[in-house]
């Protein structure tokens, strides 16, 4: 079973709700989950255990204030995390256009630029298509956990 640390970015509370309810689900198959609500660059340093970055995206396809810092000390210092595997849920809407689920991009460049290895695709949810966020986060990161496992 794995330690997993759940990087939340949350403007309205929907990431929230969705890496809660994750941690929940995942926890009843053994996994131990960390979520961070507010995290910071030392939640990272000093282990090896995968990342999943569960945000929303604020404004013009930006990342929500709580994970903002994180973020720009990750790009500051590119702390090296070689291997580290990590995934990325995003919440948006498409409405934005270019600009949809741009906060998961943002973190996704971020975490390439420190030699980690992503697993899996990019889930990304509409607000436009549901509103259910963890529901439809559910099934997506069953499969991530197996990819890492397996």
């Amino acid at each position: 079973m794995a330690t997993i640390r759940i990087l939340v970015g949350s403007v309205y509370g929907g990431a929230l709700l969705t890496a809660r309810s994750l941690k929940k689900s995942l926890e009843q198959d053994g996994h131990q989950i960390i979520v961070l609500e507010n995290p910071e660059l030392e939640d990272i340093t000093g282990n090896n255990d995968p990342v999943l970055i569960c945000t929303s995206t604020t404004g013009q396809g930006e990342i929500p204030p709580n994970l903002l810092p994180f973020y720009l000390r990750l790009r500051d210092e590119l702390p090296q995390q070689p291997e580290r595997p990590f995934g990325v849920i995003v919440l948006g809407d498409s409405s934005y256009g270019d600009t949809f689920c741009g906060a998961g991009d943002l973190m996704e460049e971020a975490f390439y630029e420190t030699s980690a290895r992503k697993v899996g695709e990019t889930f990304r949810i509409d607000a436009l298509e549901t509103t259910e966020p963890e529901l439809e986060a559910e099934p997506w990161v069953r499969q991530w956990v197996e990819h890492l496992t397996g």
